[in-house]
């Protein structure tokens, strides 16, 4: 079976690990420091700041703006459950609005209609690796005076019109096990703010700067240096695992041709970056699922169920109306596009997907 994802870990990992354990710093020591130099320049951010994984990113970024209880944040509903769960954490209210139906990225032209005066923040999520379409959200936030929080968990190395996502507001990645790149777990933060950095460096250790002085409520969101030396050797091999992605998502693309089948679509002005590389099969999902597994092919399904629909936010009265997030969330299915496919895989996955037998839904008048 071929795996809809898989972590590259080499020996450059395993020797930084080592290195780490037997210096005897392993919590918040110079690899922290030095992994957040790095990841900045990548983003192309004054600062970054890591933390413990991609929930508390965004956790600690809405803290970092004042963001509580009263408050608005316009979202996507078509999302992991921790981009809006970030905002209920913080007793404010996530407000969903729909998403473009080719890009599927939060739709700047539904944004204006959801603004009142209590929203204080857009948060967009670059989904699958593919920057949201920065300049009107950009424009929105100066105009509302609101503040733009990137969910850029799947992201890293991405760019919209040639700039880095996570540089145009705060950014929030993930380093979890299956993203582009990975410390196993872990989070960072970037920012142009000195203001929002150090805000940010307080808020994850204790609200402390000096040991055992205590300026403000802070929690305990540090990284350790183990997870900071995996993912510097993992930030030294993204430049290259990202052209793997994107030459595994052109050859799919261009091999890929079966009638009920969307490919991804890609905007002209950004750079995808392909956490995942997801179809649409327009007709029998489940069926679809179940030949490509008899094929050798794994497949996800990212996501099934629309934030407003969670039973969580059911229950917390959270509605909204998504029509193109229901229809996609209905069809959507992830094929694997990771830097460890062979030529051989990507055939075996095109054939896979273009063998479908698919019944097309019935037209309705």
């Amino acid at each position: 079976m071929i795996p809809v994802a898989r972590p590259l870990i080499g020996r450059e990992e395993e020797e930084a690990v080592l290195a780490v354990l037997r210096s005897g710093i392993i919590a918040q020591g110079p690899e922290v420091e030095q992994f957040e130099t790095e990841f900045a320049a990548v983003c192309g951010t004054r600062y970054a700041v890591a933390v413990t994984n991609g929930t508390a990113a965004l956790y600690l970024a809405l803290l970092a703006h004042n963001i509580g209880p009263g408050d608005e944040v316009i979202t996507t509903p078509f999302s992991f459950v921790a981009t809006a769960n970030s905002i209920l954490m913080t007793g404010a209210t996530p407000v969903f609005v729909d998403i473009d139906p080719q890009t599927y990225n939060l739709n700047p032209d539904l944004i204006p209609a959801a603004i009142t005066p209590r929203t204080r923040a857009i948060m967009p999520v670059h989904l699958y690796g593919q920057p949201a379409d920065m300049a009107p959200i950009m424009e929105l936030a100066r105009r509302y005076h609101l503040a733009v929080i990137e969910d850029a968990a799947q992201a890293i190395g991405a760019t919209y019109r040639g700039q880095p996502v996570g540089s145009f507001g705060v950014g929030c990645f993930s380093l979890y096990a299956t993203k582009n790149i990975t410390s196993g777990e872990g989070g960072m933060i970037t920012t142009n703010d000195p203001a929002i950095a150090e805000r940010l460096r307080l808020l994850r250790n204790h609200g402390s700067r000096v040991r055992y002085y205590h300026e403000m409520l802070g929690y305990n969101f540090r990284m350790t240096d183990v997870l900071a030396a995996i993912g510097r050797a993992q930030l030294a091999k993204c430049d290259r695992f990202t052209h793997r992605r994107i030459a595994n998502a052109a050859f799919l693309s261009q091999h890929i041709n079966h009638p009920t089948v969307i490919t991804p679509f890609v905007r002209p002005d950004v750079r995808h970056v392909f956490h995942q590389y997801t179809i649409r099969v327009i007709g029998d999902r489940d069926a679809a699922i179940q030949q490509l597994s008899a094929a050798g092919v794994g497949t996800a399904i990212f996501y099934p169920l629309p934030i407003p629909q969670q039973p969580l936010y059911r229950q917390l009265g959270i509605e909204a109306e998504t029509p193109v997030t229901d229809r996609v969330a209905r069809e959507i299915i992830a094929l694997p596009v990771h830097p460890g496919l062979s030529e051989e895989d990507l055939h075996q996955i095109a054939t896979a997907v273009n063998e479908l037998q698919i019944r097309e839904p019935a037209l309705t008048i």
